[in-house]
């Protein structure tokens, strides 16, 4: 099935983001007009318009409750959520609206500089504002960007103030753009997936490997082990950290413009240029070493449950908010009140038993 086909997007934001900042750091070093007209035109292409936008099957129906929901302003003094939302935009006929297989949210603290990485389970069920309750992947699909950050804005109890959407193409552009990756590849992973005519098979060998875009679609997209989602998830945080590490460091500056120019076909955000290069300058800054990595809803949280026949996730919201608050806090989100822990500062894999309805 085609809804088999997963993949991980967030890299993507923290390479948008720690180009920009590196774009913002290029002006003050050099002023150079090369950087800033390619800023300008990468920025401008991928900004959400009307007439442009990859969303623009949605029904009057359909936006009359998306829009109801407003992304909250960030003025630059306080935290920042932002939602990447990875879509299967093969095979769509003109203004279907793709789905959604990959959420994850990145926040930022502006004042102590402090990231925080959540992989969303896609079947998570939730209330989808106007249309009852749903996988939360299905958020894009029936309402588009706005839905889908209100949606998790409900379960998370935090304001989501951006969104960045892009495809699988969009992920193999940036791998690729930036000269791939090394990374340790945990074991052997192999998948033959007859849908697209093997084109996106998986067969990756254990070790240390240099991925390109193709092979690292492949990590990313691996679930056929005991775990499933739940390694995939942490396996795509993994290769995040990778990208943001590869990103800070000088030599990517130089092919900025090269590597934004070859993304900004499969990218839309309703990021405006200021709050690009405001937000930017922030991950410039951010200490990707000591991110806080975390599945939500993480598995002590986590409830089975059947719907209809199938089986999905579901999670009791309030304690999950209160979750995600103690995380910001720095404190021990399963520890008692007050109780403060080193390991809110460190990665969570979230794979402990799931819990029975």
């Amino acid at each position: 099935m085609v809804r088999t086909i997963k993949w991980f997007f967030i890299s993507l934001l923290l390479l948008l983001l720690a180009g920009i900042g590196y774009f913002t750091y290029s002006f003050v070093l050099a002023g150079i007009g090369y950087f800033t007209y390619s800023f300008v035109q990468f920025a401008n292409n991928i900004q959400s318009h009307p007439d442009t936008t990859k969303f623009g099957g949605l029904t009057p129906k359909q936006l009359s409750v998306s829009d109801s929901y407003t992304p909250p302003k960030w003025e630059g003094n306080s935290r920042v959520n932002v939602l990447i939302l990875g879509g299967d935009s093969r095979g769509l006929k003109k203004n279907e609206v793709p789905r959604s297989d990959s959420i994850m949210i990145a926040s930022i603290d502006p004042v102590t500089k402090k990231a925080y990485l959540f992989s969303i389970l896609r079947d998570t069920y939730v209330k989808i504002p106007g249309h009852g309750e749903d996988r939360i992947n299905t958020a894009l699909a029936i309402g588009g960007p706005n839905l889908a950050m209100r949606a998790v804005s409900d379960l998370l109890g935090i304001p989501i103030q951006y969104f960045f959407y892009t495809d699988f193409k969009g992920f193999i552009a940036l791998t690729d753009a930036i000269g791939g990756i090394d990374l340790e590849v945990e074991k052997d992973m192999k998948y033959r997936d007859s849908e697209d005519g093997h084109e996106y098979d998986i067969d990756l060998k254990k070790g240390m490997q240099h991925l390109d875009g193709k092979m690292a679609l492949q990590y990313v997209r691996f679930r056929h082990d005991a775990m499933s989602d739940f390694s995939r998830t942490e396996r795509q945080r993994k290769f995040l950290q990778a990208i943001a590490q590869k990103m800070q460091t000088t030599g990517s500056l130089i092919r900025l413009p090269k590597i934004l120019n070859s993304i900004d076909p499969y990218l839309e955000t309703n990021l405006t240029t200021t709050d690009m290069l405001k937000l930017g300058t922030l991950a410039f800054e951010a200490k990707t070493e000591g991110m806080v990595s975390q599945q939500i809803p993480p598995s002590e949280l986590l409830i089975e449950k059947r719907v209809g026949g199938a089986e999905v996730l579901s999670v009791n919201r309030s304690k999950l908010q209160d979750y995600i608050k103690a995380l910001f806090e720095g404190r021990d989100p399963l520890a008692p009140a007050g109780k403060s822990a080193e390991s809110g500062n460190k990665s969570t894999t979230g794979n402990a038993p799931v819990k029975k309805k």
